[in-house]
């Protein structure tokens, strides 16, 4: 099975749920629960996401829509907040779940370039699924493959 992925034709990322690991698994169904929480009467595109910090903690966050719409918080920065906020600045992994017919939803540039950032030893790897429970497939990807040349002061 082809599946488009940011515009590529991919299929060798696509796994079976029920050949991922369980804290894979465990965090795509957090993203799936966290989804039905999005605030969205906008674009009407609900999108839940996790996120396992260094020490095996898991943030939760979905999409927070506002009539100001860059006021508007993306599920992948709102679960990133609330790790940070409560002193977890290491990624470990990331799921995302959203429903988009002809591939699945990658985080957008904002949200590549803060997840960046936080991504333990460099890169962390991505979890990105449609939102079934459990998920069928899942597309399995990395902020570095995302991003591969991502803005650092550190750089």
């Amino acid at each position: 099975m082809s599946l488009f992925i940011n515009g590529f034709k991919d299929s060798k990322n696509v796994k079976e749920f029920k050949d991922l690991d369980s804290a894979a698994q465990e965090l795509l169904l957090a993203a799936i629960k966290a989804r039905e929480n999005a605030y969205c009467p906008y674009s009407k595109f609900p999108v839940g996401a996790a996120i396992l910090t260094e020490n095996n903690e898991v943030f939760t966050g979905c999409n927070i829509e506002n009539g100001a719409y860059t006021a508007g918080l993306c599920a992948e920065r709102t679960a990133a907040a609330k790790a940070i906020s409560e002193g977890q600045i290491k990624f470990k992994a990331i799921a995302v779940v959203a429903l988009q017919e002809n591939g699945f939803t990658t985080p957008c540039g904002v949200c590549r370039q803060f997840i960046s950032e936080f991504a333990l030893n460099g890169d962390v790897p991505i979890y990105l699924a449609k939102p079934t429970n459990p998920p069928l497939r899942v597309f399995c990807t990395s902020i570095y493959q995302l991003l591969p040349e991502s803005f650092s002061f550190a750089k």
